[in-house]
């Protein structure tokens, strides 16, 4: 079995930054593909940003030049650094990430963390 484990969620004004960790643990061989989603209320869930194994990064045009996902593969934890942030940037955000536990390839989804930006 794989858990991931998110924190960093909080409330900030708008301009301020927060940066949201999401650590995977369990039966790990190896992992590809480590995303950000987010879901706000009545609004369907969304990928925010998204990092392959190798390190190459996509971010959705709303949080380009703003949010920076990167990832240390050594703690099997990919981050989220929100600059900048927005009042529509308020949302739980969800980490996923690609899991090889050793019989086959499965996606993980962590337990959501709330970022509520006031304006």
């Amino acid at each position: 079995q794989v858990q991931l484990v998110e924190s960093g969620g909080g409330l900030v004004q708008a301009g301020g930054s927060l940066r949201l960790s999401c650590a995977a643990s369990g039966s790990i061989f190896s992992i590809g593909a480590m995303d950000w989603y987010r879901q706000a209320p009545g609004k369907q869930r969304e990928l925010v940003a998204a990092i392959t194994s190798v390190g190459s990064a996509n971010y959705a045009d709303s949080v380009k030049g703003r949010f920076t996902i990167s990832r240390d593969n050594a703690k099997n934890t990919v981050y989220l650094q929100m600059n900048s942030l927005k009042p529509e940037d308020t949302a739980v955000y969800y980490c996923k990430q690609r899991v090889y536990s050793g019989s086959l390839w499965d996606d993980y989804w962590g337990q959501g963390t709330q970022v509520t930006v006031s304006s």
